[in-house]
């Protein structure tokens, strides 16, 4: 697809310095910019590429003004980053709306509803009273459960496996790999010494604008949902068990995982690799830094570290007194010898 920066400026809201009739039909990083390219300068340590950079058209602030010369044609608007990040979505929805139709060999019950402007990839799975909602987009090798319903305009890419009874909402994504609806860890003991299983009834409940990251899991619930809330941004290899609630807007990095019946509140920023124990309650706007554990409840607003976790504060107290230990422990030999 080829644009030119008059239709760009029209869609940013933006205006153009330079030639109008500039065209182009890639993005670049500004340091790599070449002909035909589009690209962005937002951050003023990039600001010297400007002035060598091959882009065709690059977009910057408003409120930039240059102190060489410079080839590209300009397009100034209010905020360059948000406006690039504009039309990066916008070239990736166009790429998809241009995917309609069902590819054979792919398999539909007849007992699914399948909506309008549907895209079903080769090798796709739909199974009984399945509902796909209008412009949803189904990559290959995804299996779709009995009595899965996905909303509107959603997308599924190749390898998902969403299990019986799971919901979808409208805009959701849901990258490769991921497993929606397996059984939760549910095992009691017995008198032999091993485990029976504990059937994992419930489901999984994924609401509006939500995405899921590649190989993340979500368990279904052993009864009742588990439940993602809308805006929720899920990072790659990520576990998330059964019962679990994820509040509205919460993001929330790598190879986190997050143990049965947890529930977390709105807005919250969760770390990589962070660990959270069951039957827990976070609350709103809480962050959690990287590789922290959490085994207690944690109110409203408050920012932890540590594994176990405590307030940021006085874990970067704790951690300046601890790097200087083995200092301390010298000293204090040397005076007792």
């Amino acid at each position: 697809m080829e644009f030119t920066a008059k239709q760009i400026a029209e869609i940013l809201g933006g205006s153009v310095v330079g030639d109008e009739n500039t065209a182009v039909s890639a993005f670049a990083k500004i340091e790599e910019g070449h002909a035909g390219a589009l690209t962005f300068l937002a951050n003023p340590v990039y600001t010297p590429y400007i002035y060598k950079t091959a882009a065709s058209i690059v977009i910057v602030n408003k409120n930039f003004e240059p102190e060489h010369a410079i080839s590209s044609t300009l397009i100034k608007v209010e905020d360059a980053y948000g406006a690039f990040a504009t039309l990066l979505n916008f070239y990736e929805e166009a790429k998809k709306a241009a995917k309609t139709g069902i590819e054979q060999p792919s398999f539909i019950a007849a007992s699914a509803e399948v909506g309008d402007d549907v895209y079903v990839a080769a090798f796709a799975y739909i199974s009984d009273r399945a509902k796909i909602g209008k412009g949803a987009k189904i990559y290959p090798h995804v299996y779709i459960g009995d009595d899965v319903v996905i909303g509107e305009n959603t997308t599924i890419y190749a390898g998902v496996r969403i299990y019986q009874e799971c919901i979808l909402g409208n805009n959701v994504t849901i990258h490769g790999g991921c497993t929606i609806g397996g059984d939760g860890f549910g095992f009691a003991p017995n008198s032999e010494k091993s485990y029976n299983k504990i059937a994992q009834i419930g489901n999984v409940i994924i609401e509006d604008h939500v995405e899921i990251g590649a190989n993340t899991t979500v368990d279904r619930a052993t009864m009742g949902s588990t439940i993602i809330r809308k805006g929720a941004k899920i990072d790659n290899l990520i576990q998330i068990a059964h019962n679990v609630e994820i509040g509205e807007n919460c993001v929330i990095a790598a190879q986190t995982g997050i143990a049965g019946s947890t529930k977390i509140g709105k807005n919250c920023m969760i770390g990589g690799q962070v660990g959270i124990i069951g039957h827990l309650k976070i609350g709103d706007k809480v962050k959690i830094a990287a590789q922290s554990g959490i085994g207690k409840n944690i109110e409203d607003g408050e920012v932890v570290q540590g594994s176990p976790a405590f307030p940021i504060r006085d874990y970067s107290r704790s951690y300046a007194l601890f790097r200087k230990l083995p200092e301390v422990i010298e000293k204090i030999n040397e005076r007792t010898k």
